[in-house]
């Protein structure tokens, strides 16, 4: 709950930029409606939580506490995961702050992965279905993996959602399989063409995993610019969505339907916001995150925090062009070994 704690190891992060961020906050001290709704399904992941929950708690505080509401679900936790949440709840309520926890016996790693994946976002945004007063279209859905993520990450992805006036906004998330990092969610994520992020062989090699948007030019600088640039779908560690078509019944996460290509549940949530007009979805390449505070740090090192490219470089905010046609195929990738190209709204309904 304290940011400036040592007590226990957690990924060291700049403070973030008030002025940058500081209109992100309602001027309104009457209104009883969440603006910024967090969701997370947190298992075992005791070690991350200092720096995890500590960034969202901050981000918190900078936004409004009475504005804001944390949901999160937990579950098959040995660790000690689940108690620690549980704990959080005096305090998280003396802060104003509207907090959801609740445990799950969901476990992915039993038959359906992707289907219970699904069950388990679909918990942590309930809230959003059971009480639909305490929320309007103008609210913003953070939704966070466990990532090693610093407050200000958090809040640049609220900020370009706003700014760009986008549907969506996503992080870039690495991960350390060997000395150097590798984009990690690269089965999820497809450029506007429809592609993967690198191009992978059917032997399932990532050798041309350092070659990003290897065929694609214009997204190719962008992201070299640290510049936003939209994407067919993403999730990639952190996201800022709208709440507008979940309140509406809309969307919400699913597995594939019977005849539509095998993929992950955050590919077919950006799928069905594209079918329902909201296909405003960006990469934010300036904020990068790892899996652990030890790699956090390493990828922060090496990518450079958001401060370095937004702030302390002179970076400018760029606005985007957007397509507001998605592309005609996109890649399906059920395996390395069998990738085809198929219509984007395949099964739609």
């Amino acid at each position: 709950m304290d940011p400036a704690s040592t007590e226990l190891p957690r990924l060291e992060c700049p403070l973030p930029d008030a002025s940058r961020y500081a209109y992100l906050k309602s001027a309104s001290a009457v209104s009883v409606e969440i603006q910024y709704f967090f969701a997370l399904d947190l298992r075992e992941c005791l070690p991350l939580l200092p720096r995890l929950i500590g960034s969202v708690v901050e981000a918190i505080r900078l936004l409004g506490p009475e504005h804001c509401a944390l949901s999160i679900i937990g579950g098959n936790s040995p660790d000690g995961t689940d108690e620690v949440l549980e704990a959080l709840r005096p305090s998280l309520e003396s802060l104003t702050t509207t907090y959801y926890f609740h445990s799950s016996s969901v476990d992915p790693k039993q038959g359906d992965r992707i289907g219970k994946l699904a069950e388990l976002r679909n918990l942590a945004l309930k809230p959003l279905a059971t009480e639909p007063g305490r929320f309007t279209a103008n609210t913003t859905v953070v939704f966070l993996n466990d990532v090693a993520i610093c407050t200000e990450d958090i809040l640049e992805l609220i900020h370009q959602r706003r700014f760009l006036g986008a549907d969506m906004t996503c992080a870039v998330d690495w991960v350390y399989v060997g000395p150097d990092p590798t984009f990690y969610d690269v089965w999820i994520a497809r450029t506007l063409a429809g592609d993967s992020f690198f191009d992978i062989p059917a032997d399932g090699s990532w050798d041309s995993a350092w070659n990003l948007f290897w065929n694609n030019q214009n997204t190719r600088e962008r992201y070299s610019s640290h510049v936003p640039f939209q994407v067919f779908s993403c999730w990639d560690g952190a996201t800022a969505f709208t709440a507008a078509p979940l309140l509406e019944g809309r969307v919400s996460f699913r597995a594939a339907r019977e005849g539509e290509c095998m993929q992950g549940e955050p590919q077919l949530f950006c799928k069905d916001l594209w079918y329902h007009g909201h296909g405003k979805i960006a990469v934010v390449p300036s904020i990068h995150l790892e899996y652990s505070d030890e790699k956090g740090k390493m990828i922060k090192d090496l990518k450079g925090y958001t401060s370095r490219w937004v702030t302390e470089a002179g970076g400018t905010d760029e606005k985007i062009d957007w397509e507001t046609i998605p592309p005609e195929r996109v890649k399906c990738m059920p395996g390395w070994e069998n990738q085809y190209w198929e219509a984007w709204n395949e099964t739609q309904i």
